[in-house]
Parts: structure tokens; sequence; C-alpha cells
């Protein structure tokens, strides 16, 4: 068996992660790294201590469900609880972060996003590759073997 490289690795955390999602729709997991160690990790569910929607049903709007809080939320409130800065870091999600993630995550410091999976394409990647092309951060698709 060949050692898998560091992103497959990190990649391989957030695809664990993702099986705890409690949001049917789409089970999504999240993997915060800094200097090759994990320090956070996050998947799709509801609000702490609020029903998820495995157990009560989808809150929907527009499309959406608004009763979930994306893995990658999840994780950098994580970090948040645990004093643990980001600055630097690479966040590894098995789907692309929306346009509203990725803002916050630019702002908390992660400079490097590796993704299994597109999410939104459509809506979402042009407006995030032009902003990572103009603040020179990495945005890389990892497809599954």
């Amino acid at each position: 068996m060949q050692r898998p490289e560091w992103d497959e690795y990190f990649l391989g955390f957030a695809r664990a992660a993702s099986r705890r999602a409690t949001c049917d729709r789409q089970h999504v997991g999240a993997v915060i790294v800094v200097e090759r160690q994990v320090v956070a990790t996050g998947y799709n569910g509801s609000v702490r201590g609020l029903p998820h929607c495995d157990d009560v049903g989808h809150d929907m709007v527009a499309g959406h469900c608004v009763r979930t809080i994306h893995a990658e939320m999840n994780a950098l409130a994580q970090a948040a609880r645990r004093g643990v800065a980001v600055g630097g870091a690479t966040i590894y999600t098995t789907a692309s972060p929306c346009w509203a993630c990725f803002r916050v995550l630019v702002n908390a410091g992660i400079t490097r996003f590796v993704y299994g999976q597109p999410y939104r394409a459509e809506e979402h990647r042009a407006r995030i590759e032009e902003v990572a092309a103009r603040l020179g951060l990495e945005v890389l698709e990892l497809a599954a073997d």
C-alpha cells in the first residue's frame, strides 16, 4: 500500500467527518489544518442543542435548508471555541465552499482551500476564483480516485 500525499490524507479526514452530518440533503465534512496538524473538524448540522434535519426534517427557504450550518462554519466555530488560530491554514472539504463560507474563511485567515467535489459551482465558482486570484489564495479540486 502506498502512502497518500498530504492533501489526500487530510481530505480523507474530511470524508470521515462528513459521515457525522445530520442533513441528508448532502453530507459534507471539513477539516482545518495548520502546519500538517488537524486543529478543527466540522460537518453540516443544526445549531448546537437544536433538533437535526435527520430527526425533524428540513427547514427550507428558497431551496436551501436553513436549519443546517455548513461544515466549514462548524469547523471554524470549533477552532474559535478552542482558541485555535487558523491564520495561514488549509481547509479540506468534501464539497467546495459556498460564497458565504468562502468569504468568512478568507477573513479568518484561511489561505488554501482543497475540496473533493464542486458545490453549486455555477453560482459560486467564478466569484471564488476571482477573489482567490486577487488575494493569492489557492483553491484546488482533488477528485476522488
